[in-house]
C-alpha cells in the first residue's frame, strides 16, 4: 500500500475534492486533507450543501482547509439538490481536463453511477464516507478510506505518542502492538471482513507453490482485490501486525531486510494422509459420511484448509490419495495385496 501511495503522490496527481456537506461530519475535515496529501494535490476544493440550514461546516473550516462552498437548496421537497450539483460540476471539470483524480466524499450510494461514469473516463476515483458506505459505492471506487475508523485510529496513535513521551517506550510497549487499542471488528463495520483477507494470502500462497509471499506483495494484491482495505480500518498500523494478530494460521518473518508472510502450520500432505486413515481404520474401515470425516480432521487442526495442498474440498483432496476410495459420499481404505 505504502509503496502504490509514493508512486501516486511522486507524479503529483491533481485532485477535484468534492464533498457533500449534507451527509460528512464536519469533524472529518482535517483526516479528509490528511489522507488526501498521500495520493496527490489539490485543484478544486468544493462543499456542497444548504447553508441557510446548520451542518457544522463553518466558515472559519472552510477558510482554513480552502474550501469553496456551493449554495444549493432543496427546491422540492423529497429530492436532493445537492446531489444533483455535485454530478453537475464533477461532470464540468471531467470536461476541461484538468485533473486526474476525483475525491468524492460521501457516504451516499447515490453517487455510485458518478464515480463508475468517472473511471470510465480513466479518472482515479478516491472515495470517503464512513463505513456505513454501501459496497457499491466503495467498489465503484478506485480506492475508499473509512473516514471515522481513519480518524479514530490516527487519534489512538497521537494519544500512544504522548504516552511514550510522558511513560518512556518500555511502559507503553505491552499494549501499542495495535495501537493500543482492541482490534475493530470487521463484523462490526461495513469493511472487508477478515476471512475475505485470510482467503487473499492463502489463494496468494498457493500460487507460489505453498511457499512464502513477499509482505509487500501482499499488501499490493489485497490493495488490488479490495478498494477499501487498510490496516487501519481493523484497529492496527502495520499490515504485519495485523496478519500476526488476526491470522492465527498465518506468521511474518523477517529475513535480512525483507518480511514475508507464510503458513505457520508444518502439516504435509504425507502427514494428513497418514491420520486420514488412522481415522477410517478405527471407524472399521470405511466412513459413511465425508462431511463427518471432514468435521473429525477440523476438531484435530484447527487451521486445516485444503486450499493449501492446491485442492478446494475435502473429495477433491481424498481423491488424490493413493491410500483411499471415494465412492459417492463414502470413503473406504483401499486393500493392499498381500
Amino acid at each position: 500500500m505504502e509503496e502504490i501511495m509514493e508512486s501516486i503522490s511522486n507524479e503529483k496527481m491533481q485532485f477535484a475534492v468534492l464533498i457533500d456537506a449534507d451527509n460528512i461530519s464536519s469533524k472529518y475535515a482535517v483526516t479528509i486533507f490528511e489522507e488526501l496529501e498521500k495520493y496527490g494535490v489539490t485543484s478544486y476544493r468544493r462543499i456542497y450543501g444548504n447553508w441557510s440550514k446548520g451542518n457544522g461546516w463553518s466558515e472559519g473550516l472552510l477558510l482554513e482547509h480552502s474550501i469553496m462552498p456551493v449554495q444549493q437548496f432543496s427546491y422540492t421537497t423529497g429530492k436532493n439538490a445537492t446531489d444533483m450539483a455535485m454530478v453537475i460540476d464533477a461532470m464540468d471539470i471531467l470536461y476541461k481536463n484538468k485533473v486526474q483524480g476525483f475525491c468524492l466524499v460521501t457516504s451516499d450510494s447515490d453517487f455510485t453511477r458518478l464515480a463508475m461514469r468517472l473511471r470510465e473516463e480513466n479518472m482515479f476515483v478516491l472515495g470517503m464516507g464512513e463505513s456505513k458506505t454501501p459496497l457499491a459505492l466503495t467498489r465503484a471506487c478506485n480506492k475508499f478510506i473509512h473516514l471515522n475508523l481513519v480518524a479514530e485510529q490516527n487519534m489512538e496513535e497521537g494519544i500512544s505518542l504522548e504516552a511514550r513521551a510522558v511513560l518512556g517506550e518500555k511502559h507503553v510497549r505491552a499494549n501499542d502492538d495495535n495501537g493500543g487499542q482492541e482490534p475493530v471488528s470487521a463484523e462490526e463495520q461495513n469493511v472487508t471482513s477478515i476471512s475475505e483477507v485470510r482467503q487473499v494470502i492463502l489463494t496468494l500462497i498457493n500460487e507460489n507453490g505453498g511457499k512464502q509471499v513477499d509482505l509487500a506483495r501482499v499488501g499490493n494484491r489485497l490493495n488490488d482485490k479490495f478498494t477499501d482495505f487498510d490496516v487501519r480500518n481493523y484497529g492496527y498500523y502495520k499490515l504485519s501486525t495485523m496478519i500476526d494478530q488476526e491470522l492465527q494460521d498465518l506468521h511474518v518473518k523477517k529475513i535480512s531486510n525483507q518480511y514475508y508472510v507464510e503458513r505457520r502450520s508444518n502439516l504435509t500432505k504425507a502427514e494428513l494422509e497418514q491420520e486420514i486413515c488412522r481415522m477410517i481404520e478405527k471407524n472399521g474401515g470405511m466412513v459413511e459420511n465425508l462431511a463427518s470425516l471432514n468435521d473429525e480432521l477440523h476438531k484435530k487442526y484447527k487451521q486445516l484448509d485444503f486450499k493449501q495442498f492446491g485442492y478446494n474440498r475435502i473429495s477433491s483432496f481424498l481423491r488424490s490419495l493413493g491410500s483411499v476410495t471415494v465412492h459417492e459420499n463414502e470413503v473406504f481404505l483401499k486393500r493392499r495385496d498381500k
